[in-house]
C-alpha cells in the first residue's frame, strides 16, 4: 500500500512543471533589472532602492537583491521616479503597501522613536549601572 502511494506521488510531482513550483517565477517587469535614461532620476531610484528592504530576503536591500520579488518592488520604484514622484512620496507608499518594516531607516515617532533612542538609552543604563558599581568598591 505504501509503495503504491510513493509511487502516486512520484508521479504526479513528475507531471507537474518545475517553472509552476519555482517562487517567482512570472515575467521579470521590464524596469527591475534596466536604468532609466536620466542619470538624475536613476540616481534618485538607487537611492530608494538602497533605504527599502526585501520583503523575501529580509536582510538585503531592494537594489542589491536577486529576488524575485525585489525586481518587482525594484520596478515599482522605477516606474514612479519616470511619472515623476519625490522618493520620500515613494518610500512612504513602500511603508503603506508592505509595513514600516521595509524601510531600512525607521521614522522618528511611534515605536521608530524607541528604535532610534534605544542605543542612547541602554548607554545611559550602562553608565549608571557602572557608576554605582565604582561607588561601592571605593
Amino acid at each position: 500500500m505504501w509503495r503504491l502511494l510513493l509511487l502516486a506521488s512520484v508521479l504526479l510531482l513528475a507531471a507537474v512543471p518545475q517553472e509552476s513550483m519555482a517562487q517567482g517565477s512570472g515575467p521579470t517587469p521590464e524596469l527591475a533589472n534596466r536604468q532609466l535614461t536620466n542619470p538624475a532620476q536613476e540616481k534618485a531610484a538607487t537611492q530608494v532602492m538602497h533605504a527599502l528592504r526585501c520583503i523575501q530576503c529580509q536582510g538585503q536591500s531592494i537594489a542589491d537583491s536577486d529576488a524575485p520579488m525585489a525586481a518587482t518592488m525594484r520596478a515599482e520604484v522605477r516606474q514612479q521616479i519616470a511619472d515623476g514622484k519625490k522618493p520620500d512620496a515613494i518610500r512612504q507608499w513602500m511603508i503603506e503597501r508592505y509595513g514600516e518594516w521595509v524601510s531600512f531607516e525607521p521614522d522618528m515617532k511611534g515605536s521608530g522613536l524607541l528604535l532610534w533612542a534605544a542605543p542612547l538609552l541602554l548607554l545611559l543604563l550602562g553608565l549608571f549601572m557602572a557608576r554605582g558599581l565604582f561607588r561601592r568598591k571605593s
